[in-house]
């Protein structure tokens, strides 16, 4: 079975088309010759899509396949590693703790750490959630470890007797240990587990039924495989647990979850409107210069979708990208099933496609002002 006949089918098994007064056929298609040219390329082995409008999702679909040995195909609800997507899942539910006056994230950090030895400076959760804290991020191999982690104190052990890279709040350095060390914040201040925390401030709350930590030991029959790039074509990815990031880059998901998931983000509801504009809002280190990130979320413009919120996500036998555009009230997410892949670009792609079907009223010419933004690991 090819590729390309492999992505047809998949689309004619998997793909959905909800009703709206928009009428978005055309985009579909294009979005839906786009992947399979993506596929037939060489991209994959799998991709899944979704794309969201107001509050619904409208399209989604599958093309290529979950298991390359078993011809197994990329069906809407084959679950994929999203990789630091999973920082924009945390933030939402640390917004919703600090709503419920749980966390104050602007206090020092410390005030709700345990056990993590004192720094040359303090730094707030505010600055851990804009990695503006001076926390570290990978080092070696670390991106491949495949141990358990017991619990998050187990997991900060990894880097917290590192100093801190400069001083909090005067330079800007992605790290996922950051988000480590910001879900032991949350457990400290709620004397709760962090994947419970997450369970009952995020997932139960907007019905992600489809999201799960990657627990190497729980058997997840719609889990896909996981593939890298060898010299003649995919072969597996290393094994890895990522019981060690939860919060910063562990959980498992659809794009269809994580498209419902952004479009609860487009007005007040979950999170209060002062929530969001506090999540969204692009941080800015003491020189006055803007780091291109809220809380948990990147903040960009391109000139083809115009402002826009989300997240990267890449990880060990996956690549994802989600994609928020407010004022389109689009979102669109893609997850591949290898450790390299365009899911970004594709992301932007099929964003662009279905932003141009969207009547907006008119606006000035809009600058590529955004900055490049590094995969997300």
């Amino acid at each position: 079975m090819n590729f390309i006949y492999s992505a047809i089918w998949v689309f004619l098994l998997t793909s959905q088309a909800w009703s709206s007064p928009q009428n978005w056929d055309e985009s579909v298609v294009d979005s839906q010759n786009h992947l399979e040219a993506a596929i037939e390329s060489g991209v994959g082995p799998g991709i899944s899509v979704a794309v969201g409008y107001g509050d619904h999702v409208i399209w989604a679909a599958g093309f290529g396949f979950a298991d390359l040995k078993a011809e197994k195909l990329v069906h809407t609800d084959t679950l994929f590693r999203v990789g630091s997507v999973s920082k924009t899942l945390t933030a939402s539910a640390l917004m919703r703790l600090r709503e419920n006056q749980e966390v104050d994230i602007d206090l020092p950090a410390s005030f709700y750490l345990r056990d993590f030895p004192e720094k040359e400076w303090s730094f707030t959760t505010r600055q851990l959630a804009t990695h503006v804290a001076g926390i570290r991020h990978y080092r070696g191999k670390e991106f491949y470890l495949n141990e358990p982690f017991a619990s998050m104190a187990e997991s900060v052990s990894i880097f917290k007797d590192d100093p801190l890279l400069f001083e909090p709040g005067t330079s800007y350095k992605y790290s996922t240990y950051g988000w480590t060390l910001l879900s032991a914040v949350m457990e400290g201040a709620t004397g709760k587990e962090y994947l419970e925390i997450m369970q009952a401030e995020l997932f139960d709350p907007l019905s992600l039924d489809s999201t799960f930590p990657d627990k190497v030991e729980v058997k997840r029959p719609l889990r896909t495989s996981f593939y890298k790039k060898g010299e003649n074509g995919f072969v597996s990815a290393p094994a890895v647990n990522n019981s060690y990031k939860w919060a910063g880059g562990g959980f498992l998901s659809t794009p269809s979850d994580l498209v419902r998931f952004a479009l609860a983000h487009l007005s007040p509801g979950y999170l209060s409107a002062e929530s969001l504009s506090v999540m969204f809002k692009n941080q800015a280190i003491a020189s006055g210069e803007t780091v291109g990130c809220g809380i948990g979320w990147k903040v960009g413009r391109r000139r083809s979708i115009g402002q826009w919120v989300g997240h990267s996500g890449g990880s060990v036998g996956g690549k994802t990208m989600l994609v928020l555009i407010p004022s389109k009230q689009i979102a669109v997410a893609v997850t591949l099933n290898n450790t390299e892949g365009p899911a970004q670009q594709l992301a932007f792609d099929v964003a662009a496609i279905f932003a141009e079907a969207v009547p907006a009223a008119p606006t000035k010419p809009e600058a590529e002002t955004q900055r490049p933004q590094p995969v997300a690991r």
